[in-house]
């Protein structure tokens, strides 16, 4: 009888999306949780960290009003260099230049941005943040961390997806790899959603408000695009990424492709994932088979081998560190963004995600997870003692219970 009374509200809302497409129920859903809507706005895709980097440079270079970056790490390497040079030259040319960084993604950088160096940036003209600095007992990024990666130029363009500042991104590392990652280039009514995104974030680090207006895109339409901005900001709309996960996967009809570095999952889109299965949803995981943490992916396999069992497909990336955050559901909608499928980006740190209602959108995303097949293994329960030893079975059981705050 409880089974039967918790089942009701889902075969509500079931009956309540029949006749709809998945992309129409995620967008009804989506909004209903206050999520802001964008209609007239275009994307570019940048697959890579030299596509990245050269395309987002010469934004910067050709800015005239300001430049607002927000990132996670910045490393003052090759290419973090480079970007700071860039930036001193747009301020002495009067510019207006923001960079906001997260404390513990600083400090826990092989080339931080020094206090020195942040001084001399300050006295050159350009403003400074750090989110959370560390301080004693060196014990407050257990929790909120800034995750996001935000550059928004003149209001114009706004660059956001899995990629910080560094040369690791060109060169791999030694302990992974290559590093495989997507991040992307929007133009429409969405910058002015991101460039919010950034004002609160900088309001609370720094105290200075910034006019919605002098920052805006003055309304310039670009594309015919439909986009959803979802961000979370811990304490205010803690659940909406989790939500908006969980409100896609369960408006999918046919197929969802998720390419993610650490799908360990929250309870929450854990079970829509099951939910989706059992509907005859056809699930596609792909996680790396490197990682930049080591426990990581014995924590991962602990997960994947559960999902696997369900029915869901899971592969390994075997061309390096694959470190993009990607989800399409059915061909029609998808999502780009800051967002890990971990409790650490979905219960602890602020993170933000575009979700894009457009099926060539969609269609360019999952023609890039096709061609990552080719490099990817099946991964099936029976492989689970073969491809994991047993001290790194026994690594997942024992960190699996922490995989919130790594």
């Amino acid at each position: 009888m409880i089974r039967r009374l918790l089942f009701l509200p889902l075969l509500f809302v079931v009956t309540m999306a029949i006749g709809q497409t998945s992309s129409e129920t995620a967008q009804r859903q989506l909004c209903e949780q206050g999520n802001a809507s964008y209609d007239g706005n275009d994307i570019r895709f940048l697959g890579s960290a030299a596509e990245k980097y050269e395309t987002m440079f010469r934004d910067i270079s050709e800015a005239r009003r300001f430049i607002h970056l927000e990132y996670f790490r910045v490393r003052c390497d090759s290419v973090g260099s480079q970007l700071l040079q860039l930036l001193v030259q747009k301020a002495r040319e009067g510019v207006e230049v923001r960079l906001l960084i997260d404390g513990y993604g600083n400090s826990r950088n092989a080339y931080p941005l020094t206090p020195s160096l942040l001084d001399s940036l300050q006295r050159e003209g350009i403003q400074t943040g750090i989110f959370d600095s560390f301080r004693f007992p060196w014990v407050n990024h257990i929790h909120h961390r800034d995750h996001r990666k935000i550059v928004v130029v003149d209001g114009k363009r706004v660059y956001t997806g899995g990629m910080n500042v560094g040369d690791y991104y060109l060169t791999g590392t030694a302990r992974s790899g290559p590093w495989r990652d997507m991040h992307v280039c929007l133009e429409g009514a969405v910058v002015d959603g991101y460039e919010s995104v950034f004002a609160r974030m900088w309001e609370k680090v720094t105290g200075e408000h910034l006019d919605s207006l002098r920052y805006s895109s003055g309304g310039a339409l670009s594309g015919d695009k439909r986009m959803v901005l979802v961000n979370r900001e811990p304490g205010k709309t803690s659940k909406r990424m989790r939500k908006a996960y969980r409100e896609s996967i369960d408006a999918a009809q046919r197929e969802i492709r998720i390419v993610n570095p650490y799908p360990t999952n929250v309870r929450m889109v854990r079970r829509a994932l099951k939910r989706a299965l059992r509907r005859g949803v056809r699930v596609r995981v792909m996680a790396s088979a490197n990682s930049d943490i080591p426990i990581v992916p014995d924590v991962v396999a602990i997960e994947l081998r559960k999902l696997a069992r369900k029915g869901c497909e899971v592969y390994y990336y075997e061309g390096g560190f694959h470190h993009s955050k990607l989800m399409t559901v059915d061909g029609e909608f998808c999502t780009v963004g800051t967002a890990n499928l971990d409790g650490r980006s979905m219960r602890h740190d602020y993170e933000v995600n575009v979700f894009m209602f457009d099926k060539a959108t969609t269609q360019q995303l999952d023609s890039l997870f096709d061609r990552d097949l080719k490099q990817s293994t099946l991964f099936v329960p029976q492989d689970f003692r073969k491809r994991f030893s047993l001290g790194h079975r026994m690594s997942g059981r024992v960190f699996n219970p922490l995989k919130g705050l790594f």
